[in-house]
């Protein structure tokens, strides 16, 4: 069974739309990866509830509460992933449940915490345009939609939503040749990548900076935020210039670090605080979720979050 922590309360916010996937995931431990032409022994066996889409809806409504909402499709045996969402919060009432297995993730865990994961995407990939348009006419200008690239029609999405005036926040992964070549990034109000999906999406294969300029010049009208791993986070937008480093925690599981981070980021601009203070809360926010095994799981309550800064700062 997938597990959740309901939120309370929060902040008033401009309604957050989260166009994106929904997974089981299947998360088995082993010393080291397994290679080409190789057969491993897993040393443990887990199910959590997951997929971008999914963790980064909860990481949203668990750092503000409310007014966040979940569009995407889970198939028949998908019901513990929408009481997933439910139970942190997330209004499902423009979820879908379609015929067929939900998306699904196998996911590798080291000694090291380090995860490689494979996604098959089921229901994830089965969303039609008539469908889309019928929640996107529920939101508006100002409000935010975040989406990945684990579910079908973004192109689709992204040029719909930019038509009613919403603010795109893109998380480009899994990075492709066609989200590269063929999405219509311009209209991202916000990139938020790692450094391999900057490299990717720059062309640059220099140091961090270097890319973050590079991603700065291909999207001036953006704000570019760029997790670079255990360095921290560096951000751009216009001549501004900002960095924050890791809070230093136990690594026991780094399968949903991104997501959280990305989560308590678009939350925090939401609530109208600066980008500043939104790194800063969602590089504690995604400390917190290493240092927890599990995707969904692992994600911290505003809570949690606010005494950790108290005490780390």
């Amino acid at each position: 069974m997938c597990s959740a922590h309901q939120t309370t309360g929060g902040d008033d916010l401009n309604q957050i739309l989260n166009f994106g996937s929904l997974n089981q995931d299947r998360t088995y431990h082993v010393k080291e990866f397994v290679q080409a032409g190789e057969t491993i022994l897993a040393q443990g066996y887990e199910e959590f509830c997951g997929g971008k889409g999914l963790n980064q809806s909860i990481a949203a409504a668990r750092a503000a509460g409310g007014a966040v909402y979940h569009g995407g499709a889970v198939g028949t045996d998908g019901a513990g992933l929408v009481e997933a969402l439910k139970g942190s919060g997330v209004d499902v009432r423009y979820l879908q449940t379609l015929e067929g297995p939900s998306g699904h993730a196998i996911i590798q865990i080291n000694e090291r915490g380090q995860n490689c994961i494979i996604v098959y995407g089921g229901t994830n990939v089965k969303l039609t345009r008539p469908y889309i348009d019928g929640v996107l006419d529920n939101f508006g200008a100002g409000d935010f939609l975040i989406l990945q690239n684990e579910i079908n029609e973004v192109p689709y999405i992204m040029e719909r939503a930019h038509r009613r005036g919403m603010r795109l926040v893109f998380n480009p992964s899994p990075i492709t040749k066609e989200l590269c070549e063929n999405y219509p990034l311009d209209l991202v109000e916000y990139f938020i990548l790692n450094e391999i999906e900057g490299a990717a999406l720059s062309g640059v294969t220099g140091s961090n900076q270097e890319v973050l300029e590079g991603l700065h010049k291909r999207f001036p009208d953006a704000a570019i935020v760029l997790t670079v791993g255990d360095q921290g986070v560096l951000y751009a937008r216009g001549e501004e210039r900002l960095s924050r480093g890791i809070y230093s925690v136990p690594v026991v599981d780094t399968t949903a670090a991104g997501d959280t981070f990305c989560g308590y980021f678009v939350a925090a601009l939401a609530q109208g605080l600066p980008a500043e203070e939104g790194l800063r809360r969602a590089s504690a926010a995604a400390a917190l979720a290493v240092s927890v095994m599990g995707a969904a799981p692992s994600i911290p309550n505003e809570s949690q979050v606010s005494a950790f800064l108290e005490e780390r700062g």
